[in-house]
């Protein structure tokens, strides 16, 4: 090709690279402009499905599982002769998980059982010593009486006696002795005064024991039989048993340990009764309510499983609050740093029951807050979801038998005891009551 046609096409050639750039830009406009429209209807699309279609909800992956741990503590220290549980086993409330060595409860039962039976015999003499006194009141009175009706006759022969010695028909001497008899008779007269004004006492100071009770519920009884009853309890509590229903955790007895009271030495986790702590942001909570439906997924079962379950209630602090050193943000640089409160999730039962939970597994919640009609705090106490140990009943039947010992005890002890028929209101002879109050008026 010649000179002349390189020249002559080149002009052409600038004018289809012009043109290809010019098509490039116009192409590269259009999909920035498409993009741009995509992206703005996707947000418009967003907002609308945000605040108009979506259901309102706050989600939080800090969330675990979260349970009551029953400490099993021993009541009275001892030695450890037997366990009866190990770790991940299944017990039963009153079930025994531990044995202590029972030889010196089993002492001190019997040495109060002895206490007992002799406080009954002294008691029950006691009561029997009011009769007693009593007829003693009586003889006294009755040696007073003679001794008054002896003087006064000497007191008449002494009377006579001194009218005929002014005549002279006896004696000086005969005088004087008669003289002497109405003495002697007023002494003995004085004697037996100051013996009815004793025995009257004695039985004032016996009556003040006995009156208002009879020989089983006396004080002294009473007191005895507490004491047996606080020892048969000790005997029984040498048995450690499980306060719940659940699986044994965290053991740390060993035999022939030797535990102090209230030592830690397992526990017992009720696995029916855990519940989800879920801790939203400080700024998740407005719309929060007690009551609002809940779904979590746990990490251990994945996707497959969702349970369902409910708001109990909201956390009265945030976790910093409540921290060991909580932070002091009144001093030093400050950087503010978002809070979590916790809010407490209640489990369904049954899909507890379908696929058990542990307590620490972590969990994924999310809370539908749509409904806005419930409480943000609680108001009252929820009292089925009060806990309680069923130990209790097992405490209750030891005490019944600790009672059924005592009364067998006290009825096999009581000599006799007053009827009544023939008592007064306050446990005691009729005629006692009636010396009582003659000393009361002598005196």
């Amino acid at each position: 090709m010649s000179q002349s046609d390189t020249t002559h096409n080149s002009p052409h050639l600038g004018d289809r690279a012009e043109q290809a750039q010019q098509a490039r830009k116009r192409k590269r406009r259009r999909g920035l402009g498409t993009l741009m429209v995509v992206v703005l209807l996707g947000g418009v699309g967003y907002v609308v499905w945000q605040y108009v279609g979506a259901p309102s909800s706050q989600t939080t992956d800090n969330a675990y599982v979260q349970g009551p741990v029953v400490q099993v503590t021993p009541q009275l220290p001892g030695t450890v002769v037997e366990i009866a549980a190990q770790d991940t086993d299944y017990v039963q409330a009153g079930q025994v998980l531990i044995r202590l060595d029972p030889v010196d409860a089993q002492l001190a039962l019997d040495q109060a059982e002895a206490e007992l039976a002799q406080t009954v015999r002294e008691v029950t003499t006691l009561y029997g010593d009011n009769a007693t006194l009593s007829a003693q009141i009586r003889s006294r009175e009755a040696d007073l009486a003679r001794a008054r009706a002896q003087a006064e006759q000497y007191r008449g022969d002494l009377a006579r006696r001194v009218q005929l010695s002014r005549s002279g028909a006896i004696s000086n001497e005969e005088l004087k002795h008669n003289q002497a008899q109405l003495d002697v008779a007023e002494s003995s007269t004085r004697a037996a005064e100051a013996a009815v004004s004793a025995a009257r006492e004695q039985l004032t100071t016996s009556l003040l024991l006995t009156a208002n009770t009879d020989p089983a519920q006396h004080p002294r009884v009473q007191r005895a039989a507490a004491q047996m009853r606080n020892a048969m309890l000790a005997l029984d509590r040498t048995e450690i048993r499980a306060p719940v229903d659940g699986h044994v955790a965290q053991r740390h007895v060993q035999l022939g340990q030797r535990v102090q009271t209230g030592s830690s030495l397992m526990s017992v986790i009720p696995l029916k009764d855990v519940w989800v702590d879920a801790n939203f942001k400080e700024s998740q909570l407005a719309d929060m309510r007690i009551g609002q439906h809940v779904e979590l997924e746990a990490d251990i079962y994945g996707e497959d499983v969702i349970y369902t379950g409910k708001v109990q209630g909201l956390g009265a602090g945030t976790g910093a609050a409540f921290a060991l050193l909580p932070a002091q943000n009144a001093t030093g640089n400050w950087i503010k740093v978002v809070q979590r409160v916790p809010v407490r999730i209640n489990l369904d039962q049954r899909e507890l029951s379908e696929h058990p939970l542990r307590i620490g597994l972590s969990m994924t919640a999310r809370v539908d807050t749509s409904d806005t009609s419930g409480s943000r705090i609680s108001t009252t106490a929820n009292a089925t979801e009060t806990e309680m140990l069923n130990s209790p009943q097992t405490t209750l039947e030891a005490r019944l038998a600790a009672d059924r010992e005592v009364q067998r005890i006290i009825s096999s002890n009581m000599t006799g005891s007053v009827s009544p028929q023939s008592a007064s209101s306050d446990g005691v002879p009729q005629e006692a009551m009636d010396d009582s109050s003659a000393a009361t008026v002598n005196n």
